[in-house]
């Protein structure tokens, strides 16, 4: 799923446009025991209830594809008749009105979801009249011809509130604030099946991490039965080893330099592009190529590649590469400049050793202190 997809379907989390029918819940103290259930139709929950509950489900299609939104595909085995994805797909024909299948559901987190702490399992079932479009991208609502009918599921921390003091405006005074169990933002959650191209896909599903860094990999694959990628940080890693590995005493500063200018232009050329860039074998293979690799050091690049991500890994060029600044970093000193500048900062040899020449103008602060300019104008009219 791309982003335009995700924002459609998180739209839907909206008084307007909900297409809600049913949700489940289900309390879990940190020892595993189910503490409390619930299971109703959700229009006939409370309006209040229904405005908190669509935060949590928006807070679960938020954050950046590849990193907190992992689209993930099933494997054959994963699909075969007593499969994980043969049971979401049983679970989201029943609309989530088959009991058995819901504690199925709730045991299977609960056995492998390792958090020690409360959380609340959250199971929604939805159908979504697809609006067609017109050749103008503009949507037409009369013209559908395809209700995505799918489960979103969130697990939420349940945290003690924190201790305080509040106003009681009936006795006029400050006391003793109640403590009282609060459902927080989500830490995990899948929806299921994929709205890939408008369209649904029972062959994926979505599946969002509020810590890109931490995808519980194990309690994913054993409830999914897919392969979890690399985290974000991973990927940057496996990409910076990659390079080192394979340019080895030819990876000097002007080469890496260039492959960096040449990621954020090919970022800033896909900017409306919303399908994530992705850098497979063949096209990271390019990209050193084109920023001025050693011929005979790309040699040993396709080795280097399946070893340190896969043979049919690819890499999301927004993970591998820093549109924020540009950082040049010794053991004492670093030096940060936005993308855009990179070539501001150069290197050379002075006296015998190496050294980095930052060009500067007559704007120069220390500790924020503004610099007199004395010196350089100096030199300026030596040079006259």
């Amino acid at each position: 799923m791309n982003k335009k997809e995700i924002s459609e379907i998180k739209k839907q989390f909206t008084p307007d446009n909900c297409a809600i029918t049913r949700i489940c819940g289900c309390y879990v103290d940190g020892e595993k025991n189910k503490k409390a259930e619930i299971s109703d139709a959700f229009l006939s929950l409370p309006e209040e209830d229904r405005f908190k509950y669509f935060d949590i489900f928006r807070k679960a299609l938020s954050g950046t594809v590849g990193k907190n939104l992992i689209n993930m595909d099933f494997p054959l085995d994963a699909e075969m008749p007593d499969g994980p994805q043969r049971f979401f797909l049983d679970l989201r024909t029943s609309h989530l009105e088959k009991p058995e299948l819901i504690e199925k559901f709730y045991d299977k987190i609960i056995d492998n979801y390792d958090y020690g702490e409360n959380y609340l399992i959250l199971l929604i079932h939805a159908l979504y009249d697809i609006p067609g479009k017109s050749s103008d991208n503009l949507e037409m609502f009369d013209a559908s011809d395809e209700v995505y009918d799918y489960i979103l599921c969130t697990i939420c921390p349940v945290k003690l509130s924190k201790a305080g003091l509040s106003y009681d405006d009936q006795e006029n005074c400050f006391r003793n604030r109640t403590r009282d169990w609060l459902v927080e933002m989500p830490d995990r959650g899948f929806l299921f099946p994929a709205f890939n191209d408008r369209s649904t896909d029972i062959h994926s599903l979505l599946y969002y991490s509020k810590n890109a860094e931490d995808l519980h990999e194990g309690f994913v694959e054993t409830l999914s039965g897919c392969t979890v990628p690399m985290t974000a940080k991973d990927q940057q890693e496996t990409f910076n080893l990659l390079i080192e590995e394979t340019l080895e005493e030819t990876c000097d500063y002007e080469l890496v330099r260039t492959i960096h200018e040449r990621l954020n232009d090919l970022i800033e050329a896909e900017q409306d592009n919303p399908e994530p860039i992705l850098l497979d074998k063949q096209e990271v293979r390019s990209l050193l190529e084109s920023s001025g690799a050693n011929e005979e050091k790309m040699e040993a690049f396709d080795r280097n590649f399946d070893e340190a991500a896969g043979e049919k890994a690819a890499l999301l060029v927004s993970n591998v590469a820093n549109t924020r600044k540009f950082e040049i970093k010794t053991p004492v000193i670093t030096i940060q400049v936005a993308p855009d500048c990179a070539d501001l900062v150069e290197t050379t040899i002075i006296d015998g050793r190496r050294c980095l020449v930052i060009g500067i103008d007559d704007n120069v602060t220390v500790n924020g202190i503004n610099v007199a300019a004395t010196e350089m104008q100096k030199i300026k009219d030596e040079q006259e």
